[in-house]
């Protein structure tokens, strides 16, 4: 079961993961990469880094609120992160174009996500 406090727990470990990951970016890829996938990397390490925040925070209201919004938004959350930071991520370690056609998916996710959060708000604040 997907708990308020696994979310949380997840969305910690990934903001790790995306710090590991932006410092690899800066220390390992600075002189193998051009500016453009440079940018673009660092790109998909910003929106992984802020999105697994925002799970973090996700999964403490659900643990507060119960309100199954938010479970879900976690679950888009996550799928926005791998489907927008992943295919940005493939692009780059591949130069595959197509990676870079699935990002939009990623970003509609994020959005979808974002409406969640609003939902789960606006219905749990009203209910405690």
């Amino acid at each position: 079961m997907l708990t308020g406090k696994k979310i949380a727990v997840i969305g910690a470990l990934l903001s790790g993961l995306a710090i590991a990951l932006g410092a690899f970016g800066a220390h390992a890829l600075k002189g193998l990469l051009s500016p453009e996938r440079l940018e673009t990397y660092h790109t998909a390490v910003s929106y992984f880094q802020w999105h697994s925040l925002v799970l973090m925070i996700v999964g403490l209201l659900f643990l507060k609120t119960k309100q199954p919004s938010f479970r879900l938004a976690s679950i888009t959350l996550v799928l926005g992160m791998v489907f927008f930071s992943g295919s940005l991520f493939a692009l780059i370690a591949t130069d595959i174009s197509l990676f870079g056609a699935i990002t939009p998916v990623g970003g509609a996710l994020f959005i979808g996500s974002w409406l969640l959060i609003a939902r789960g708000l606006h219905v749990g604040l009203i209910e405690s």
